[in-house]
């Protein structure tokens, strides 16, 4: 099975959760941004990433808007499941920006990257890069192979929501969300692609918006069955 979860900043004790627990060997985990075990890169840090690899299912993640891209970009690209993604271990992978993934028979398109909701308090190349955001290039690579599959895919999985989503969102928020070029081109595709489900993180909220859209934090939904695992 493929289970989908929100951004995990790094914390351990998520995968000491009951819910965690319905996850089975030969499995696979995606987190929708911020998994946050590449940040330090410590040995703290490698304890923990050499703990995650002993789980007996796989754990994938594209990148969100607080991750170490320096770090993450040394790891080793290798081809997996049909696209390119960062190979942490032998079961942790960084789900590469613009790529078609085929997991379980499954086609899955991933697109990591954000913009920060907290952009004008973090200093540049301390907590905030330009890196955060996907550049014109993996915006037309993801396009470009969506195009190999007649733009239809089974899900799709980013950390930022569409446009109209990310702006229905927080229409209970006193000022205007930041809507970036990346929420307009998730809009363009949401318009033309064909997809059973779409999972995004960024937003930090646990919210079925409709059948197709579902948005993640700290729940844990089963991508093929749209189902809430508890």
């Amino acid at each position: 099975m493929i289970y989908a979860t929100g951004d995990m900043h790094g914390d351990y004790s998520v995968f000491s959760q009951k819910k965690f627990k319905n996850i089975n060997e030969g499995d696979t985990l995606i987190v929708c941004g911020d998994f946050g075990f590449i940040w330090k890169g410590d040995s703290k840090e490698r304890k923990i990433l050499d703990k995650l690899a002993k789980k007996k299912y796989n754990i994938c993640f594209v990148d969100g808007t607080h991750e170490n891209f320096d770090l993450l970009d040394k790891f080793p690209v290798v081809g997996f499941s049909g696209g390119l993604a960062h190979k942490i271990r032998d079961n942790i992978f960084h789900l590469m920006r613009g790529q078609v993934f085929e997991i379980e028979g499954e086609k899955i398109f991933a697109m990591g990257g954000g913009e920060s909701p907290d952009i004008d308090i973090r200093p540049e190349d301390t907590t905030w890069t330009n890196d955060e955001l996907p550049n014109r290039e993996e915006m037309r690579e993801g396009a470009k192979n969506l195009e190999k599959y007649k733009f239809k895919v089974d899900y799709i999985v980013t950390h930022e929501p569409a446009q109209k989503i990310k702006t229905f969102l927080n229409l209970k928020d006193v000022e205007a969300p930041r809507v970036s070029a990346l929420n307009a081109y998730f809009q363009e595709l949401s318009a033309n692609c064909e997809y059973t489900r779409w999972f995004f993180g960024s937003l930090h909220e646990d919210k079925f918006v409709s059948p197709s859209q579902i948005a993640l934090f700290q729940n844990l939904v089963n991508v093929q069955t749209g189902e809430l695992v508890k």
